[in-house]
Order: structure tokens, then sequence, then C-alpha cells
């Protein structure tokens, strides 16, 4: 069996961060491992309290899985502090991680904000290098490019240039309003739209660390980059087209759609 790890805050209502991701890496069919940057109080409604580990027990964490499960494939979520962003940096080195997807998440879907200025300054400069591709939406993207991007010919620019500023490949969600659900993958100097299905549902708590673990378990399991992306949007569709409504705001997806089809079956 292929493996992942997610490096990423926990979501105590099970629909975001690190509870989303090892949903999604399991029916994405690879084994999930997890490294817990920081505990939430959150829920459909939104960031009550963050709580960091410290930079030495993370690391402690990821000493333990690369030293005996090694993951085929890296996905990184939210990282609030700029300390906890250097340790990852230096431990992904440290073991020749790959396969390293980073999903810069900076607000969460509610609007709330999850990262300081400084440790956005810090992700710039020691993480983001070290992907092999990131899943920027469009607010994130327009702060990774420095220009803003209102038409879809700002999103190839601004994957032009943040793809050239860090060496890896991009992937700029739309949605936000801009062109539905297609999004732009830019690599090597091309790029590529896939589009989407515009599923009319306001629950759509998690979206981002969804699509970016189920790439890393894609390519996990040895797909390409194209195949992997195109697989994660498809299993997003139909996370969001099984139509899950909890809580009293943004609801999380049916990350377990698939499972769940099987046994009324």
């Amino acid at each position: 069996m292929k493996t992942a790890l997610t490096i990423a805050g926990s979501d105590c209502s099970g629909g975001a961060g690190i509870q989303a991701d090892i949903k999604t890496m399991l029916c994405n069919g690879v084994y999930a491992m997890s490294a817990v940057t920081a505990l939430t109080a959150q829920n459909t409604m939104g960031v009550t309290g963050i709580m960091e580990v410290t930079p030495e027990f993370l690391g402690e964490q990821l000493d333990n899985i690369f030293t005996d499960i090694f993951p085929d494939a890296v996905k990184i979520g939210m990282v609030s502090g700029s300390a906890l962003i250097v340790k990852i940096s230096e431990k992904l080195r440290e073991y020749g991680a790959r396969n390293v997807v980073v999903d810069p998440v900076m607000v969460a879907t509610s609007g709330s904000k999850l990262m300081s200025d400084g440790a956005v300054d810090t992700l710039k400069e020691y993480l983001l290098p070290a992907a092999a591709l990131l899943t920027p939406n469009i607010p994130e993207a327009e702060v990774l490019s420095g220009m803003e991007v209102k038409m879809s010919a700002d999103m190839v620019l601004a994957a032009e240039k943040i793809s050239k500023s860090y060496c890896c490949a991009v992937l700029i969600k739309g949605g936000h309003k801009l062109n539905d659900a297609n999004d732009l993958l830019y690599r090597d100097g091309s790029y590529k739209w896939f589009s989407g299905k515009r599923i009319d549902n306001p629950n759509t708590h998690g979206t981002g660390c969804t699509l970016s673990s189920a790439i890393a378990s894609n390519l996990a399991k040895g797909y390409s980059l194209d195949e992997a992306v195109e697989s994660a949007k498809d299993y997003i569709s139909g996370a969001l087209a099984a139509m899950l409504n909890l809580g009293k705001g943004n609801g999380p997806l049916d990350h377990g759609y698939r499972i769940l089809a099987e046994q009324r079956h």
C-alpha cells in the first residue's frame, strides 16, 4: 500500500485540516499519516482559537514518521507559525521527502485569518521552494504573485510568476466567483485548464484541504501530475454532489461518499 503524510492543523469539527486529509487519503486508496501543527477550536461558522505545537514536538513527529513508514507523498496545509515552517523545511530536506504538495492556507473558507504576515514571508522563503506543487486559491495566489487576479488571463500570469519564483508547478484553484470551478495548472512554462462541474452546494468547508490531499494521494500512487489533478477534481465533485448538510454555517463535504454508496448497495 502506498502512503501519504499530512502536515496540518486539526479541525475539531472534522471538515478541514488533518481530519479532512485523512478521510480523503483513505478514500483515495493510500495509507494516511499525520503530523499535527496546531489544534484549532472551530466549526462550520468559524475559528475561535488556535494552539500551536512546539517546533521541537513537530520535529519529533516527523522524525518518527520518516524513520519508520516513509511517505510516498506529503501534503502540507495550515502552518501558522514561522518556527514551525522552518522546522518542516528542515525535516523535508533531511529526509528527502518526495511529491510534496503545499496548500498555502492563509485564510479559512469562513474568512478567518490563519497565518500572520511574518509567517507568510517565512513560508515563501523556506517552504514553497521545497514543493513539487502549490495549490493556492485566488486570494492566496494574489499574495504569492503580488498582483490582482480578476480574470482568467490573470490566473495564467499569476501562476507563471509563482512557478518561476519557487521553481515548482502551480495549481490555481478557480471559484471565488471568478470562473466557477475551473482550475489552472502551470508548470515548465506551459499551462492547462481543468474544467470542473459547477455544483450548487453552499457547503464548501475544507474543499482546499480535500483537493490537495487527493492530489497528494494520487501522486503517491504514481499518477502523473495531470492524472492526479483530474482524478482529485472528480473526487471533489462527487463529495460536493453528495449534498451533505451539517452544521449551522459553511458545512463540510461528504468525504466518504464512495464508501457510503457501496454500503447502500
